[in-house]
């Protein structure tokens, strides 16, 4: 029974949030004070801040995840008669960024302890599909990375792309003497990031993708700018000349963003720190709650750097409807989120493909629960968190 006398906390908990200080501010008051609001010299600084920051030859920023996801595709040629397998359990715009190119999705299942694409649900998938796969997308998800060597090994000539929008930081250990970050593209093409508000580090929507190809990163810079070059022989007789080489987009990020995307960048080890420590304290916490209720399995290999603290509950077992209990918890100051419907259970997705079973990525999305995770929380913070949740469950904690 939930104990209703609970005081709620005294500030409200969102499963995620942005975490801003004064060197943010002053870092978008000095381009605001400036010549330059947008397509200026923050987009480059930020560009190659982040390529320094995971390890990657090329930073390209551009307006959102989504539009990286997009850029990514476009600049691998991904186009009709096309498929790419996407494990299905993601936010929509991973599939949906295949669909803008013309091409065809082929959703795959994940483990579900864990939600990550694996070699097994790869190799599955690989054989039962009927086609050769274009590319492969592999996605990051929780802050946890799916180990992109082990899947480099199954997918063997296939271009092996990541949707790393919630693995900033994070990194896949190869050996005790080595590891590599999410986003350096030793085993990939190409890795897609996003600095959406609640995610590790905050540009309020934007960006990158991250490559060690050359070509590659010019190609997506002109699809981000329209398809549009200013190349002239003669600037000085024709200085408003252009050239359109290419269907392009506007997916340009602004100065604006990419000065606050710089600024927190330089807080990304705080950050993964700070989150770290929680999402302990959380794994520890949620463990004494019995056996219906978990945190999400940790992989072997992979140093995550935590964007959401999920915990997986039975809630049939239990007795309770999810919808229940993040109305109460709501109530008294948590929210929550579930991340994600699998992406085969969309209507767009079932009218096209048909409706179908993938076991694993139902079975993670049943019990799943995100729980307010961000770096200026407190350890009281998570411990109020789950004791109203084990009072909601009406389960006792076991020390």
């Amino acid at each position: 029974m939930t104990d209703h006398r609970k005081k709620a906390n005294k500030r409200f908990l969102p499963y995620g949030r942005q975490t801003i200080d004064e060197s943010d501010i002053s870092a978008v008051v000095d381009v605001l004070r400036g010549d330059w609001l947008t397509t200026g010299p923050s987009i480059n600084s930020f560009e190659n801040a982040f390529s320094d920051v995971v390890g990657s030859e090329h930073a390209v920023a551009c307006s959102s995840g989504t539009a990286a996801l997009h850029l990514m595709l476009l600049g691998l040629g991904v186009g009709p008669g096309d498929w790419v397998i996407v494990p299905s359990l993601t936010f929509l715009a991973t599939a949906n960024a295949v669909r803008y190119t013309g091409a065809e999705v082929y959703f795959a299942d994940v483990n579900p302890e864990t939600g990550l694409l694996d070699t097994e649900h790869l190799s599955y998938a690989l054989a039962k599909s009927n086609f050769e796969p274009k590319a492969i997308i592999a996605v990051h998800l929780n802050g946890q990375c799916a180990s992109m060597r082990n899947l480099k090994e199954c997918a063997g000539d296939i271009v092996l792309l990541e949707d790393a929008c919630h693995a900033l930081g994070s990194s896949e250990i190869l050996s005790p003497e080595k590891s590599i970050k999410t986003g350096s593209c030793y085993y990939s093409h190409a890795a897609a990031f996003s600095s959406h508000a609640v995610k590790t580090i905050a540009s309020g929507e934007g960006g990158v993708v991250t490559t060690n190809d050359r070509n590659f990163a010019e190609k997506l810079r002109l699809y981000r700018n329209h398809g549009m070059v200013r190349d002239n022989d003669e600037p000085a007789s024709n200085p408003w000349y252009y050239e359109m080489h290419s269907l392009g987009f506007n997916y340009r990020l602004t100065d604006i963003q990419c000065a606050l995307g710089r600024s927190q960048l330089s807080k990304l080890e705080g950050f993964v720190k700070k989150r770290e420590k929680l999402r302990e304290r959380y794994s520890i916490c949620l463990k004494t709650l019995g056996p219906y209720v978990k945190p999400i399995d940790t992989i072997d290999g992979c140093k995550p750097a935590w964007h959401l603290a999920v915990a997986l509950i039975d809630f049939e077992k239990l007795g309770i409807q999810r919808l229940d209990v993040m109305r109460k918890l709501s109530d008294l100051g948590v929210g929550t989120q579930v991340h994600y419907i699998p992406v085969h259970k969309q209507p767009y997705y079932q009218m096209r493909y048909g409706k179908f079973t993938l076991r694993g990525c139902e079975a993670y999305y049943s019990r799943c629960l995100s729980l307010p995770l961000w770096p200026d929380m407190t350890l009281a913070e998570v411990d109020f968190v789950v004791s109203t949740l084990a009072d909601i469950l009406g389960v006792k904690q076991k020390f």
